[in-house]
């Protein structure tokens, strides 16, 4: 947006803050393939360049589990003009993070996941003003009731940010709901992440 609003009221003294992250991006790359698309392999899915599996910064072949994602990912690399721009592909930069990062460590990334269970975001709610309070109960209230009725997890709710300890019980209940693969535990720790709360992702 800086670099736009100069271009826009002409400033002339360029911003060192930008140069500085201009200077560290890493250097754009051509395009270098016709087409891209997928293949059907031994455990899911090739997204292809001109027919040559894409791999992750690493080295690695990507695999995708599902079609219809490595559909998607194949996508993003068609729609790239001249310059292949990472920040338009967030699927690719997914796929290659669950490839190099979590595939062998799917238990480690899961537990990272389980430690919201102890704080989820859902279960500290607002004393004030009225309209949060009752934004928060609209939309938190439900996530709650299907821990409880369908994982047999019932969490205690705190007004403030005060820790409150959960009881085991419903801890280990949503702890065993938790997914085990690690396309699934991936994506499910983002949305952790993101949110601050592990039953939503669940949800």
């Amino acid at each position: 947006m800086r670099e736009l609003f100069d271009e826009v009221v002409g400033q002339g003294k360029p911003d060192p803050q930008e140069a500085a992250r201009q200077a560290m991006r890493a250097p754009q790359r051509k395009r270098f393939y016709k087409d891209a698309g997928t293949a059907a392999v031994d455990g899911g899915y090739h997204v292809t360049l001109d027919g040559r599996p894409i791999r992750t910064p690493s080295g690695r072949v990507v695999v995708v589990p599902v079609q219809a994602l490595a559909e998607a990912v194949a996508a993003e690399w068609q729609a790239q003009g001249e310059i292949i721009d990472p920040a338009t592909m967030p699927l690719t930069r997914f796929a290659n993070s669950v490839v190099q990062s979590v595939i062998d460590r799917t238990d480690d990334v899961r537990e990272d996941m389980a430690k919201y269970l102890q704080s989820d975001l859902l279960f500290y709610r607002a004393g004030h003003p009225e309209g949060l309070v009752a934004r928060e109960a609209t939309h938190w209230d439900p996530v709650l009731d299907w821990a409880r009725d369908t994982l047999g997890a019932h969490f205690i709710l705190s007004e403030g940010i005060m820790h409150v300890t959960q009881p085991d019980a419903a801890v280990q209940a949503a702890r065993n709901a938790l997914p085990t693969g690690p396309w699934a535990v991936a994506a499910a720790h983002v949305v952790t992440t993101i949110t601050g709360s592990a039953l939503l992702a669940l949800a």
